[in-house]
């Protein structure tokens, strides 16, 4: 698998399926329409156009499964690495890998929290049929992580606990 810069975060687009969408009807248009006229193969490369841009956009949901699946190992080998360590270790970008990781806790398949001092994972868990969890803690107003919006407790974090990313 080749990795591209910020393939996991920009690579799947739903306007991207809208345009072949939009590519194919306008190729199926012109080929039932203008049959009879000399411009009718036009037709085939506007549904190749279609055909090409929904392929990328397979392909790209397909890639982002493979790329969950090499930070959760990351995960499973090194318990306490932090987004640094992971994206060094893995070539991907920390941009990417911070929003695998978000992905991977939405679905429940890495649990545990990020040290606000160091940023290094505490307490993880990787495993494909725990749900996600909710904690209840009082946390001061105004104080977010501006990559996931997740509430900061502690003035003194550098790192945020959810996904931990710098503050």
């Amino acid at each position: 698998m080749k990795y591209e810069k910020n393939q996991y975060s920009e690579g799947f687009s739903i306007c991207g399926l809208i345009i072949a969408g939009g590519f194919l009807w306008w190729g199926f248009n012109t080929l039932m329409t203008d049959s009879w006229h000399w411009w009718w193969w036009s037709g085939f490369i506007w549904i190749a156009i279609g055909i090409a841009i929904i392929s990328g956009q397979i392909y790209a949901l397909s890639n982002r499964s493979k790329l969950r699946s090499i930070v959760k190992l990351e995960f499973e080998q090194t318990p306490n690495a932090t987004i640094e360590q992971i994206s060094i270790n893995t070539g991907i970008t920390i941009k990417d890998v911070r929003a695998i990781v978000l992905d991977l806790k939405a679905r429940g398949e890495l649990r545990g929290k990020f040290s606000t001092k160091t940023g290094e994972a505490k307490h993880v868990e990787v495993d494909s049929t725990m749900l996600p969890e909710t904690e209840s803690k009082v946390y001061e107003k105004g104080k977010y992580c501006s990559n996931c919006g997740t509430p900061v407790s502690k003035d003194a974090a550098v790192y945020c606990a959810y996904c931990g990313a710098k503050l």
